[in-house]
């Protein structure tokens, strides 16, 4: 099974500076900057070339998410579980992480997209940040038994 994570493109700063929380209100409604939609445009273009048809499209609700996702114009569901400060057990459920039969796109944010990478290769949570606009593209497999974590790719909207 194939698990694809992308973290949203650059959005504003919370109208709340550092006094704002994730998640709230106002959290929920930023936008994208210029800067972010075109991250995302670049990401999206490189990721339908790469995407296997039946791939699954799941969005936090927050709008960043969703502007991100829409780049790429393909059908999404929104996945109340994948807002900001998210569960990392709840996001490989809703993937279906390792069973599932069919490639899985999470459009997430930051920590939690970096706390299931950090599950999945066995690091220390606070060791994976990822990048805004990044993709990180996982798959599992079986190999001589054994139950495997591979990196297929990890990919930047600046190096695109």
């Amino acid at each position: 099974m194939d698990l694809i994570l992308w973290r949203h493109a650059e959005a504003q700063e919370h109208p709340d500076g550092v006094e704002g929380r994730q998640g709230d209100e106002k959290d929920m409604a930023r936008r994208l900057t210029p800067k972010g939609e075109k991250q995302a445009l670049r990401m999206a273009r490189w990721l339908d070339r790469q995407l296997p048809q039946g791939t699954r499209i799941f969005v936090s609700p927050a709008q960043r998410t969703e502007q991100t996702a829409a780049a790429l114009g393909r059908k999404v569901r929104i996945a109340p579980v994948l807002a900001p400060e998210g569960d990392p057990a709840a996001l490989l459920e809703l993937a279906q992480w390792p069973n599932g039969r069919s490639p899985c796109l999470i459009v997430g944010h930051q920590p939690t997209l970096g706390q299931v990478v950090a599950r999945l290769l066995n690091l220390r949570q606070e060791d994976c940040a990822i990048r805004k606009g990044a993709v990180w593209w996982l798959r599992h497999r079986q190999r001589d038994g054994q139950s495997q974590t591979v990196i297929l790719t990890v990919q930047t909207p600046e190096l695109l």
